[in-house]
């Protein structure tokens, strides 16, 4: 490699001083001057450099380089391939650019300049063999268990038997006297036992939406057999819990101003971290021991969906092999209803309770609040079936987009919608033609059934085999737990092969398919793939699929 050498070198040496400067003179008359004997080192290497790549080629232009360029080897090559426009050694020497990086020589022999460019681009390439990475298949996600709080039941097969024969969960609010609001109903839960699942002074002091939280989240444990044997097995840096929630612990946070108005030493201890979001996934990682991922995601009411995403795309990218995810929200108190009546947001049809969420019905006049959680197992595939677990479904994938319109008011040409409906079948590998199952999120809005419809119909067209319904129509609206039950919803649609009804669809909006919608009664359904949607306030859009196992 001799020929590299005496030729790379000193070519090294002028492109790296390149750098220091963009224009040159040939014509520069100034000299350089000579360093004092107190030179530092790097001075003096400097200067050592200037003068072998004098020697090395003095009087050469450019084609000199170019006849020697053969013996030069490819490192060469690439070298001056990566520069665009340069000038012989002696030129740039004669700018006396070489030493200008010498504060004090700059400002006593400034640089002539000729406006000639000298360099550009003068990073060197190196010929190397890009490594790429091997192939590796991407990791499948499964549904190994389930757990829901809601107001037609505690159990998983008891909530989807009463959807599946078209029970209403909603009446009149027990839960504080409301006779002052013009919405007086609600799908309220009743009663929930404790028992085994929270200890008696821990529920008394924490806000429902967590109590809720924690319930579900044990109950989708027991539900996928991870029992104290399996648990104990378990790798619980790898396990995680994503559980979100719209409203958080709204009761105990206003508990704690109505105790401040007496004294602050009247207020609960515990009424920061147990308004907060995050702590439900927290106390339930603590009480699991496990230590994964885990979070809280907060998006309204697409809070579920996005919790449920997330918590994939976790075990997807092997940062996790068991995630507990959804949603959970209770804000059936004063101030949640008087916030929801001031949005003009709620039903009024306190006359007849379980006629009043009629998504895409004429007649609807707004939501009617619920409360509850929905908690999902997500495993990846070769971790549940090492241990042999029972599986429900398979999570393909999803996506989130934004309106970036309004508040509370859908987009009025559905971009967004549609956005996030596309998005999420390209990233779940899903065709329209296989999706033959809807769970929308249509909450009895005039507006937002209708831009969803609409939406539905320009991604799927009118498909006489697409079946769509509203879990909402008997639950109302959980509001952050939403789009986790009715991800239950979905999957439970998958197993058991029955699709629930929509009811008190009596007078559909003028200009729908009707053929699309679900009837009144139960329809047996062979689901090849599902998708859930779930939108939020602030225009947060999401749509998750489901599919059987295969």
């Amino acid at each position: 490699m001799t020929g590299s050498s005496s030729l790379s070198s000193p070519l090294c040496t002028w492109l790296v001083a390149a750098c220091m400067t963009v224009t040159c003179s040939k014509e520069s008359k100034h000299a350089l001057s000579p360093p004092s004997s107190t030179a530092s080192n790097r001075s003096r290497r400097r200067k050592a450099a200037t003068a072998a790549a004098l020697k090395c080629n003095s009087n050469s232009k450019y084609n000199n380089y170019s006849s020697g360029m053969s013996g030069a080897g490819s490192s060469l090559q690439g070298l001056m391939s990566s520069c665009l426009a340069f000038e012989p050694c002696s030129h740039y020497y004669a700018s006396n650019g070489l030493l200008r990086s010498n504060r004090k020589l700059r400002r006593l022999h400034p640089p002539a300049l000729s406006g000639q460019a000298m360099a550009v681009a003068v990073q060197p390439t190196k010929e190397v063999e890009t490594k790429k990475k091997p192939h590796t298949k991407q990791k499948r996600v499964v549904v190994t268990g389930m757990g829901v709080v809601s107001p037609l039941g505690h159990e998983i097969d008891v909530f989807y038997n009463n959807l599946l024969e078209g029970v209403s969960g909603i009446s009149q609010i027990e839960a504080f006297e409301c006779a002052q609001f013009p919405t007086r109903i609600a799908g309220e839960i009743k009663s929930i036992s404790t028992d085994g699942w929270v200890s008696p002074k821990l529920a008394r002091r924490m806000d429902k939406f967590m109590l809720y939280m924690l319930i579900a989240g044990k109950k989708a444990l027991a539900d996928g057999g991870i029992s104290e044997d399996v648990m104990d097995g378990l790798n619980k840096t790898k396990c995680g819990v994503l559980i979100g929630s719209a409203m958080g612990g709204m009761k105990v946070f206003n508990d704690a101003i109505e105790a401040l108005r007496i004294s602050y030493k009247k207020v609960n201890p515990f009424s920061v971290p147990f308004a907060t979001t995050n702590m439900g996934s927290a106390m339930l990682a603590m009480d699991l021991g496990w230590m994964g991922p885990n979070y809280s995601i907060s998006t309204a009411c697409a809070t579920g969906n996005f919790c449920i995403l997330n918590a994939a795309n976790h075990i997807i990218r092997g940062e996790a092999d068991v995630m507990l995810c959804g949603g959970s929200d209770s804000a059936i108190i004063p101030i949640g209803l008087g916030g929801f009546v001031a949005c003009r947001a709620l039903s009024q049809r306190n006359d007849d309770p379980t006629k009043a969420s009629r998504p895409w019905d004429m007649n609807r006049d707004g939501f009617v609040m619920g409360e509850g959680a929905g908690v999902l197992l997500l495993e990846e595939l070769e971790h549940a079936k090492k241990r042999g677990a029972n599986i429900y479904a398979e999570f393909l994938g999803g996506s989130f987009t934004c309106d970036a319109y309004h508040m509370t008011e859908p987009r009025p040409d559905g971009a967004g919608v549609i956005l996030c409906i596309e998005k999420a079948l390209a990233q779940s590998g899903v065709s329209k033609e296989d999706v033959n199952y809807i769970n929308a999120h249509a909450t009895s809005t005039p507006a937002g059934d209708l831009k969803e419809y609409q939406a539905l119909m320009h991604c799927f067209g009118h498909n006489s085999g697409l079946r769509v319904n509203s879990t909402k129509s008997m639950i109302g609206h959980l509001l952050g737990a939403s789009g986790a039950v009715e991800a239950i919803a979905a999957v439970q649609a998958i197993k058991t092969g029955w699709v629930h009804p929509n009811i008190n669809l009596e007078n559909p909006e003028q200009g729908m398919d009707t053929s699309v919608l679900v009837g009144p009664k139960k329809e047996r359904l062979d689901i090849k793939a599902a998708l859930s949607n779930s939108f939020g306030f602030g225009g947060h859009n999401s749509s998750i699929i489901f599919a059987p196992f295969k």
